[in-house]
């Protein structure tokens, strides 16, 4: 069992917060999506932009800080959203140091957020994953979470 614990991002916490995980979203484009690496850049900064206008202050949007032995370790960034299947709490990031990755803190934030869906009075956590990151594929499967949608692309 780990150590985790989730509490909400301070102001002073933001920008750095921001600049690492959109920098990520990026790198992920461009990995996984096969996008171009200024394209990726853009489309980052611009997804930023329009999901969260007002930063930590967005409506319906809330980061939380990630902590194992009292040090920020990690990030979860969720909303309130409307979905095909309803109202949904939508994990936007988990995300855990490569250093301290495997000891369980990625799954105490996932429970994390289906205890704030439950606490909003939200029947349901939903998601996306990047194709290739199998690891949190597994960590979503072994919580009950299963696959609507696959996305599949051949560069020709």
């Amino acid at each position: 069992m780990s150590d985790t614990a989730v509490r909400l991002l301070r102001p002073d916490e933001y920008n750095a917060w921001r600049a690492r995980s959109e920098l990520a979203y990026a790198q992920n484009m461009i990995e996984s999506g096969g996008i171009d690496e200024d394209d990726a850049t853009k489309k980052a900064a611009a997804d930023f932009a329009a999901l969260l206008p007002a930063g930590l202050d967005t409506v319906d949007h809330s980061i939380y800080a990630v902590e194992g032995e009292g040090v920020v370790i990690g990030s979860l960034w969720v909303a309130e959203r409307d979905t095909e299947q309803g109202r949904a709490l939508f994990v936007y990031e988990v995300f855990v140091d490569d250093a301290v990755r495997g000891r369980g803190h990625g799954r105490e934030a996932m429970r994390f957020a289906e205890e704030e869906a439950r606490r909003r009075g939200i029947s349901a956590v939903a998601l996306n994953v990047f194709g290739g990151n199998d690891v949190a594929r597994g960590l979503y499967r072994s919580l009950g979470y299963r696959e609507v949608a696959v996305f599949m692309r051949k560069a020709l």
